[in-house]
């Protein structure tokens, strides 16, 4: 019954010049009305829905604490679906907390974690994944994670959700119905081929969804670029230009990078993960050792690898690392840096770009980490990358791992349906694989959620006031 109290919260960071109070519930407006002395006398109960009211709060009886003003909505018209009351006052901390107070002592509840988008998700107001998108705008950094937020906040994810469940509906009545007639053994509702074509967009969309998870964590996390080549190739120094900032030490000595040394930076709102490695090289150094082997790693963890090559020791380096950084970037991208450029003639490169041949995921570039000659070039060259593989997967870009799992299932029970269909299994297991489907993509907007655990564990990380 705890989502029938009558709840309030500070929902403002602490600082700033104005400050919010928010109360939702039955008696929201009686219990604001009670310490609410308004111009006129006029009454909080009269006032009509989406309307500001001034005046002083404080006990009845007693000094007021503030001059406010209060924004009443009207159930159903409100973000919960309830009553819902805003207290805008002085972001003065004693303030605020003594407003709090009072309201508490008229039997408020203070809000949970997330309880007021909780309770928009129960009355109606929006459906589950609708109230996740609500906590990643809040958290969103950049631009691509904003854009992605508010379109799942609009409820366009939603929809293609009620598509994909509307034709599995469409599928599982029609095997039903069979069933349902299953002593007449001539008689047939659907064409084992028509359902099949269906199951098959079907499959193409979910899985689409799936596959957009990855894009989706990059953009929310950040596309991870690795670093790597030999030692004194100028890395370091390469992390340190794109990130405007002294964040890796840079020397002459060989070797100096032993670990990984990670940092994000937005450009142009998408956001990279800088990954910076120790230098590939034969060495009996323990400790370089290890740190040689996480650059591996890292390389194969990597969306992007930029293989940064001293342009005054091209021959060695590419002969000695080319092939094998090539094999293992078969199925990323791979930008060739040839560095330090200030160093040598402009040409005289030219001779080994034929060993990276360029295509869609490969191409090289002339650059000087310490002059920041062709930097702008790279930048255009990372954000190209970004853009291409967002826009690969179009509106619809997944980013929340619930989704993910739920997605994942969903596709492993209509390849089931598929595979059935293909070897004419009885319609009753085909049948029970498209329930099975349609309850994991119920599970994303809540549609299959009923419990309170499983509830308190998504909105427990919201900010309370939200």
């Amino acid at each position: 019954m705890r989502h029938k109290n009558t709840i309030c919260a500070i929902s403002t960071a602490s600082g700033g010049a104005i400050g919010i109070i928010r109360v939702t519930g039955m008696e929201a407006i009686p219990q604001v009305e009670r310490i609410f002395s308004a111009a006129k006398n006029k009454k909080l109960s009269a006032v009509p829905s989406h309307r500001l009211t001034f005046g002083h709060i404080g006990a009845p009886g007693e000094e007021p604490i503030d001059e406010v003003l209060v924004s009443i909505f009207r159930a159903p018209n409100s973000y919960t679906g309830e009553d819902l009351v805003e207290i805008s006052c002085h972001g003065s901390s004693f303030i605020l907390q003594k407003v709090l107070e009072l309201l508490i002592d008229g039997g408020c509840r203070p809000a949970d974690p997330g309880e007021f988008t909780q309770r928009a998700f129960l009355n109606g107001k929006m459906d589950l994944s609708q109230a996740e998108a609500v906590a990643d705008i809040i958290a969103s950094n950049t631009a691509a994670n904003h854009r992605i937020a508010m379109k799942q906040m609009r409820g366009e994810f939603s929809r293609e959700l009620l598509r994909l469940r509307e034709r599995l509906l469409n599928l599982t009545s029609l095997l039903e119905l069979e069933l349902d007639f299953s002593d007449h053994e001539d008689l047939e509702f659907a064409d084992r081929s028509q359902l099949d074509g269906i199951a098959s967009e079907i499959e193409i969309v979910t899985s689409r969804l799936a596959d957009s998870f990855a894009t989706g964590n990059a953009l929310k996390h950040g596309f991870s670029v690795a670093i790597v080549g030999s030692t004194n190739s100028g890395k370091s120094t390469l992390l340190n230009t794109l990130l405007h900032d002294d964040r890796a030490i840079v020397s002459d000595i060989h070797g100096t990078t032993r670990d990984v040394i990670e940092d994000t930076y937005s450009i142009e709102g998408t956001l990279f993960r800088f990954i910076d490695t120790a230098g590939l090289r034969h060495t009996e150094d323990v400790v370089e050792k290890m740190g040689i082997e996480r650059s591996w790693q890292k390389i194969k963890e990597a969306q992007i690898v930029l293989f940064v090559v001293d342009s005054t020791q091209l021959e060695n380096q590419l002969t000695t690392l080319g092939k094998e950084i090539i094999e293992d970037c078969q199925d990323k991208h791979l930008i060739v840096l040839f560095n330090k450029c200030d160093l040598i003639e402009i040409d005289a490169h030219r001779q080994f770009t034929t060993f990276f041949p360029e295509h869609e995921k490969q191409k090289t570039l002339t650059i000087s980490a310490k002059n920041k000659s062709g930097i702008d070039n790279l930048i255009r060259a990372l954000l190209e990358v970004a853009h291409d593989t967002a826009n690969k997967f179009g509106d619809l870009i997944i980013t929340n791992a619930r989704h993910y799992a739920a997605l994942t299932a969903a596709l492993e029970d209509i390849r089931r349906v598929r595979e059935g269909l293909s070897i004419k299994i009885s319609g009753d297991f085909i049948a029970q694989d498209l329930r099975s489907c349609l309850f994991h993509l119920a599970e994303i907007t809540g549609g299959e959620i009923t419990t309170d655990e499983v509830l308190g564990s998504i909105f427990r990380n919201f900010c309370v006031g939200k």
